[in-house]
């Protein structure tokens, strides 16, 4: 099989972080006779610095015209740091969302056994948790009407059926892929964006007999998901509320670079390490790859390579057992790897 991938490395570690993707990719795709044709962009703060645009449109028909795209992180603390700007990357994480018609982000989240111990709840609490969180991407808050004076500002929460029924249906079609439990999480009890979703889910639910529909208000479900992660299969929810809940969620793990996402749309699926671009480790080869190697695992068995992704996940957990990990999991006492030590271990476990 032979495909184009777009590679995006943005801001931050995403450089490094990036090259352990594409490495563990290539590995894969020689080891079962798959041909790859990657194509480099800009993005975010070194996109702004360059050209003045956080997602140039060179890198936006670039991305259009792969079959899939490997993003790092943008974002940069001289942008952080000046309200005054006007012009920031994150402003290309949106264009980039709303231009490629990426609607749904899809969050897995996991503990693995011999990490239980690095998370910040009992492992008794944490030990099975697997669940998908599916969060809105191009609507809502994020991209509604806005408004600022020195005296009032707001922004508008505003959803139409079709983005409504089109995130649902994703978040359904999830749960009959795993164990037929979705639970919709809104605030219906106060938002009237809220009572649409809830009773646009209601409508569809008789669909889906199979699957058990539960609803839970976004606060309650703030609790739940650290009281009882376990509970959860697919968690389906708007933009602004996945936003908070995965970033929640992902403390689970014991670690933000063990977990990749994937946003999935129309024209093409984009796959992304949760984390940002961690600065403050910017080239010193410490940062974690391993959520962007397994977002690398997810795009293979995107385009239908499930005997590929399974290989790079296999590798992932040997690197873990074998203690080939970075300082943010590492034991005490133990030694931590570098950035491209713990790349080229994945890599070359490929079997």
């Amino acid at each position: 099989m032979d495909f184009k991938i777009a590679v995006l490395a943005g801001d931050g570690i995403g450089p490094e972080i990036s090259v352990q993707g594409v490495d563990v990719m290539t590995a894969v795709c020689e080891k079962f006779g798959h041909k790859v044709d990657y194509k480099y962009a800009l993005c975010g703060a070194h996109a702004i610095d360059e050209v003045g645009d956080p997602f140039p449109e060179e890198t936006y028909q670039i991305c259009k015209d792969a079959d899939a795209v490997l993003f790092s992180a943008v974002g940069d603390p001289k942008f952080d740091n000046d309200p005054t700007a006007k012009v920031r990357p994150e402003q290309g994480l949106l264009a980039m969302r709303k231009k490629l018609g990426l609607f749904a982000n899809i969050r897995p989240v996991q503990t693995f056994k011999c990490l239980v111990h690095k998370s910040p709840l009992k492992a008794e609490l944490v030990d099975g948790a697997d669940f998908l969180c599916i969060r809105e991407l191009t609507g809502g808050m994020y991209f509604g009407e806005k408004y600022q004076d020195n005296d009032k500002a707001y922004d508008t929460n505003m959803y139409t059926r079709p983005e409504i029924e089109r995130i649902l249906k994703v978040g359904f079609e999830y749960a009959m892929k795993r164990r037929k439990h979705l639970t919709v999480v809104d605030k219906a009890n106060v938002l009237a964006s809220s009572r649409l979703w809830r009773q646009i889910a209601q409508e569809m639910a008789p669909q889906y007999p199979e699957v058990t529909t539960d609803y839970m208000f976004v606060d309650n479900a703030a609790m739940q998901i650290i009281q009882r992660p376990t509970h959860f299969d697919v968690i389906v929810t708007e933009n602004l509320f996945g936003d908070i809940l995965t970033d929640e969620a992902s403390v689970i793990s014991g670690s933000l670079g063990m977990l990749p996402s994937a946003s999935v749309g129309a024209k093409v699926a984009l796959f992304e390490p949760i984390h940002g671009s961690y600065p403050q480790a910017a080239g010193k080869n410490i940062a974690n790859p391993m959520a962007t190697i397994l977002s690398a695992a997810m795009l293979v068995e995107h385009l239908g390579l499930k005997k590929e992704g399974a290989a790079i996940r296999a590798a992932v957990n040997q690197a873990i057992e074998a203690g080939v990990v970075t300082e943010d999991l590492a034991s005490a006492g133990a030694r931590a790897y570098s950035t491209t030590e713990v790349g080229d271990f994945v890599a070359a476990h490929i079997a």
